[in-house]
Order: C-alpha cells, then structure tokens, then sequence
C-alpha cells in the first residue's frame, strides 16, 4: 500500500524531470510542510534537501516541475542513503539507471 503510493507518482521517463538547476527554488507548503520551503540550488546541502523532500512528498505533477535528470542522476549515489527504503526501491525499481549509477559508484 505504502509503496503504490509513490509508485503512483513516478514519471513515466526520467526524460520528463526538467526541473532547475540553479537559482532558488520555493516548495510549495502541500511538500514543505515540515520546515524549509526555499532552496537554493548552489548549495549541496539545500540541493540534497529539496531533491529528497520533492521524493518524500511531491506529487505526480510536481517531480517534473522540481526535479532534474541529470541532477537526479548526479545526485542518486548519496540521496538514495537519505530517502526511505520504500522510495529507494521503488524509483530504482522503475529506473535502472538509478540501481546501476549506484553499483558504479560503489
């Protein structure tokens, strides 16, 4: 049940994340709730930030407006630690070429 949830969600392709890559990007509250709503994007630790809370939270609509394939990509070896086990598996799942980028860096 918990992990059809953000299966639900999931873009059809990583070709469809065309999210920013810079600049400061605002959540909005039905995401950030819990805290931060402002990222900015130059910073690692916000990046991380706002990539696992779009993950966390974001809806079907919202991961392609906030996320980026090449960031995600960029990003997935260490933000896989920092998402739950459920959204782990679930987007490795649907995108292979998140599980192998994994297995690359290790």
């Amino acid at each position: 049940m918990y992990r059809e949830k953000f299966r639900r969600r999931l873009p059809e392709s990583l070709d469809e994340l065309h999210g920013p890559t810079q600049g400061i990007v605002d959540l909005p509250l039905h995401m950030a709730w819990s805290g931060m709503t402002s990222y900015d994007m130059s910073k690692p630790r916000q990046r991380m930030g706002l990539y696992r809370t779009v993950l966390h939270e974001g809806l079907r609509d919202d991961l392609p407006r906030y996320l980026n394939q090449d960031l995600l990509l960029q990003l997935w070896p260490v933000l896989r630690t920092l998402v739950g086990r459920t959204v782990r598996a679930v987007w490795e799942d649907a995108f292979p070429q998140l599980a192998s980028r994994t297995r690359a860096a290790a």
